[in-house]
């Protein structure tokens, strides 16, 4: 790749223009969140504040928060490549390494010398519930069958020796911690600040539990992720992470945690959640604190999830549907709720066939719309222009109600269970249609002689 780590991918954002640095003193509270949503609505730059208030901490932020920063991270030039290149890792895993060299493990606070307040986690949003830990990469391992489990969850500062973190029953670390409360023990884990950025494309893999997404990375890198063990846990962590925190999951234990900003553009309510004992704190001499926005779309939890949800269900669709082109999780849908598929039909029904499967896919889609594979499912006027001249909704539109859904649906008139939709926006197969209007030579024309002559 072209970048080695955090700091690599930092300094290629600088080189192409994608990062800028803020010298003036900033807060914590709101004011760096309001930088990087202020850059994400404006197709602005990340940002590295040199100066945080109270900290000796720099934190970066709005990383992955433009589909044009996700290609530089993955290394290639479109989403097709950047697609390609996610499956490789799904399809040849390279599992991780142990190493002894580790930077992440240059200063070490254990007992009484760890305080959470150190660290520069920002207050995100109007009504959060407190500080957050937003894009720290979360190691655990599986209490009964010890598979490793990496993944992002969101965790609250509550005091600084605590923290409370939110993680569903389905995800990877919430199955852990019901199957650990069951025994009475806890969750050893780390959350791991400032990692690869492939480590947190990774992360978002839709795969079953036991797969290891550190081994997902390596197989996108090429190369075997280098691990160091933790110094108060039995968790193996990046060895290059800015920052980790070491704690443990303790049975029984509960907090309020919340209110949360969440990707949907809603607050997610304050809730019940686990407690992490919080046993040590690493970090580099010279650490840099990750953060990571998420709220009304677009932000960098929108962008993180793009490949990894948009090459599994293309590679979900193919196995039925192999003329199945592209898809695409639009920004707007959150990365999530909405899928758009590109379809070279080859029979009658197929479109409404394949919506069907599409919403039966464990990526619990709200919306699918399918279109014809002249339309770029990237570009949502085109994908606007196919709906708006290719679809009637009386005769193209399938709705399913009582359906399983995301958590987070703010519309769900019942939790998870919402109505599900898909609109075939193809043309009628064989039958005829208009034909669309062409310019002959408007995608090769050039305002200069490529030749560089002049008039004769």
């Amino acid at each position: 790749m072209r970048y080695q780590g955090l700091r690599g991918f930092m300094a290629l954002l600088e080189e192409e223009g994608e990062l800028r640095r803020v010298r003036r003193p900033v807060s914590t509270k709101f004011e760096i969140a309001a930088g990087i949503r202020r850059m994400g609505d404006t197709g602005g730059p990340a940002l590295l504040f040199e100066d945080v208030q109270g900290h000796d901490i720099p934190v970066v932020g709005g990383l992955f928060s433009t589909r044009r920063r996700a290609l530089l991270a993955m290394d290639v030039e479109d989403h097709e490549q950047g697609n390609a290149r996610f499956l490789e890792g799904l399809d040849h895993p390279i599992e991780p390494v142990e190493t002894a060299d580790a930077p992440c493990q240059e200063v070490v606070h254990t007992g009484d010398e760890v305080d959470l307040n150190r660290l520069p986690l920002p207050v995100y949003s109007e009504k959060d519930g407190g500080a957050y830990l937003t894009v720290g990469l979360t190691v655990s391992n599986d209490p009964l069958d010890g598979s490793r489990n990496a993944s992002v969850y969101r965790q609250m500062r509550v005091d600084q020796r605590h923290l409370a973190v939110m993680s569903h029953v389905f995800q990877g670390l919430g199955t852990q911690i019901a199957r650990a409360a069951e025994l009475g023990v806890p969750v050893e884990l780390a959350i791991a600040n400032g990692v690869h950025p492939v480590l947190l494309y990774a992360s978002q893999a839709k795969v079953p539990h036991g797969v290891d997404e550190l081994a997902i990375a390596g197989g996108i890198l090429g190369e075997p992720v280098p691990t160091v063990r933790c110094r108060t846990v039995d968790v193996r962590v990046p060895a290059d992470a800015e920052i980790v925190v070491e704690g443990r999951v303790l049975p029984g234990e509960w907090v309020r945690e919340g209110p949360f900003g969440e990707f949907t553009g809603y607050y997610g309510p304050a809730e019940r959640n686990p407690v992490i004992e919080v046993t040590a704190v690493t970090h580099r001499r010279d650490p840099v604190y990750l953060a990571g926005l998420t709220g009304v779309p677009t932000t960098d939890n929108h962008v993180l999830k793009v490949f990894a949800y948009e090459s599994n269900l293309l590679r979900n669709l193919r196995r039925a549907f192999p003329e199945v082109t592209a898809v695409c999780f639009p920004d707007w849908g959150g990365v999530q709720y909405v899928a758009v598929v590109a379809l070279a039909q080859r029979y009658k029904g197929q479109a409404r066939h394949l919506i069907l499967t599409a919403l039966g896919d464990p990526a619990r889609l709200k919306w699918v719309v399918v279109v014809d594979d002249d339309i770029d499912v990237f570009d949502t006027e085109q994908v606007n222009w196919a709906i708006t001249t290719r679809s009637q909704p009386a005769e193209d539109l399938v709705v399913i109600p009582r359906v399983a859904g995301g958590p987070l649906d703010p519309s769900a008139p019942e939790k998870e269970l919402i109505s599900v939709w898909g609109l075939d926006a193809t043309r009628p197969f064989g039958t005829d249609f208009p034909e669309v209007v062409r310019v002959p030579g408007a995608d090769s024309f050039q305002l200069d002689d490529p030749a560089g002559a002049g008039p004769a």
